[in-house]
């Protein structure tokens, strides 16, 4: 038996199913770059959402993730990438927790924040290594997930176990062909990043001095 299935792609029955939900952001955000902005814009428009909360990882449970700059850093320019952004705002909830954040507890706190329902929204990239996450299996059965379509990950893969389990929604949109990781090693070659972050997002780079070029 074919144990695939079809995915929701921005549909209306997908759409009315979300509606009015708060969809939760997660991700080191290392640097937060324009196409965070467009996949949050994009949901918010095709799902109907009341709200997009960023949440920045506070500490990666994952000691091989590569994340380079503190949480504070990391916070205070995701705040400047979404200010002015309706309906969109930024949690500290990882960044205040002691200890490793793992996306399964700061959901289960925040749906119980949420009266009106939540999702999550994470890359097709992390999405299709997320049995490697704590309690992965509870997990894909938590919440709806919106799914953002990235240029090396095929779509279908989410129509297989152990995705079947998850109500997954693909974000219609350009497929993203750009990374946080991409992004800190050009500045270490001493490249601009200019183009790919939000103007204020490079403004604080800047004033920190950070992601510095390297010998």
């Amino acid at each position: 038996m074919d144990s695939s299935r079809e995915i929701s792609c921005g549909s209306e029955r997908s759409t009315l199913s979300l509606t009015s939900r708060v969809a939760i952001y997660g991700g080191t955000f290392d640097p937060p770059h324009n196409a965070h902005i467009r996949v949050a814009a994009a949901a918010l428009e095709q799902f109907a959402l009341s709200e997009i909360v960023f949440v920045p990882t506070g500490v990666a449970p994952d000691k091989s993730s590569e994340v380079e700059l503190s949480k504070e850093h990391r916070y205070r320019m995701v705040m400047r990438a979404v200010h002015g952004m309706d309906r969109v705002s930024v949690s500290r909830i990882e960044i205040d927790r002691a200890g490793p954040s793992y996306t399964v507890d700061t959901l289960r706190q925040m749906r119980d924040d949420y009266g009106q329902g939540i999702c999550f929204v994470i890359g097709a990239d992390r999405m299709l290594h997320i049995d490697s996450w704590k309690e992965a299996d509870a997990l894909l059965r938590l919440v709806p997930f919106l799914v953002a379509p990235r240029l090396d990950v095929p779509m279908d893969a989410f129509a297989r176990p152990p995705f079947d389990a998850a109500d997954v929604h693909v974000i219609e949109m350009e497929r993203i062909d750009v990374s946080s990781t991409d992004l800190r090693e050009r500045a270490h070659r001493g490249e601009s990043i200019d183009r790919w972050v939000p103007a204020s997002v490079a403004a604080y780079i800047r004033e920190n001095a950070l992601y510095s070029p390297r010998s």
